[in-house]
């Protein structure tokens, strides 16, 4: 693999990461990420011509090696990795033009401290499919992206912009700077999802797997709702959460339109 000098510390440091899977890598392929190359098994059949058509298409190599390449890859690589260029996270600022140019109603995640990748690989995923339009995350206590996240999105995060911020309480404020409402989720609250007022430009803050939100985050929500339980278990994986909530956004806002 490639490397190249940071410059200030004179230590190697990779441009590119692997992603495996054949969601990811075809995926990031249609998206037009920056390929080095694909390496498919030998032992793989299936759908090969339609890796090898959309690579052609974008003049990205394809490697047919040996299946005890992906012995360094964790399961379910599926026999297709792909060595891809790091993608440059989007600046907040232009995270929050995106909404005024696609002339929708605002409506963004802010993650608190995730720390899963699968988890925030599958909440990346929930935002693709509701169209949310990026997702906010701290470069510190936070996942990134990379492969696990990439694999549990089903190449989900090559679609959906993501920003990184030193703190997140920043982008709280300038979020609301714009007439965003911040929507805190936490169990055990008095407001059920369904009775807040969802059809409004919102941030829906998620709070991290064990802990949920951090008191001083939670204190710059404008709205606390929450998700009635009935079961013995007090709360949802946080992305499971993110897509009840988020559809329930969508429902809202698809019923007020009916209704006007």
């Amino acid at each position: 693999m490639k490397t190249k000098k940071t410059g200030q510390t004179g230590r190697l440091k990779s441009d590119s990461e692997w992603i495996y899977g054949l969601n990811p890598v075809v995926e990031a392929v249609r998206a037009g990420r920056a390929i080095k190359g694909i390496f498919l098994s030998s032992g793989r059949r299936e759908r090969v011509f339609e890796i090898k058509k959309e690579a052609a298409s974008r003049n990205i190599p394809v490697n047919v090696v040996a299946p005890d390449f992906f012995a360094a890859f964790s399961k379910g690589h599926q026999g297709v990795a792909a060595e891809v260029f790091f993608r440059e996270d989007i600046p907040l600022d232009d995270l929050l033009d995106i909404p005024i140019r696609k002339n929708e109603i605002p409506l963004f995640f802010i993650l608190d401290c995730i720390e899963d990748p699968r988890n925030f690989g599958a909440i990346l995923r929930v935002a693709d499919a509701a169209g949310v339009h990026g997702v906010v995350v701290q470069t510190h206590r936070s996942a990134r992206p990379g492969p696990l996240v990439s694999k549990a999105s089903a190449g989900a995060v090559e679609y959906v912009p993501v920003c990184s911020v030193v703190n997140i309480k920043h982008a709280v404020h300038e979020m609301k700077k714009t007439g965003i409402i911040i929507v805190g989720t936490e169990a055990g609250t008095d407001l059920p999802l369904w009775d807040a007022d969802l059809n409004r430009p919102l941030a829906l803050l998620i709070g991290s797997e064990g802990k949920g939100l951090r008191r001083t985050v939670k204190s710059l929500c404008d709205v606390i709702a929450g998700i009635p339980m009935h079961g013995k278990i007090n709360s949802l994986n946080a992305a499971v959460a993110a897509g009840i909530f988020t559809f329930e956004i969508l429902r809202q806002r698809a019923y007020k339109i009916k209704e006007n």
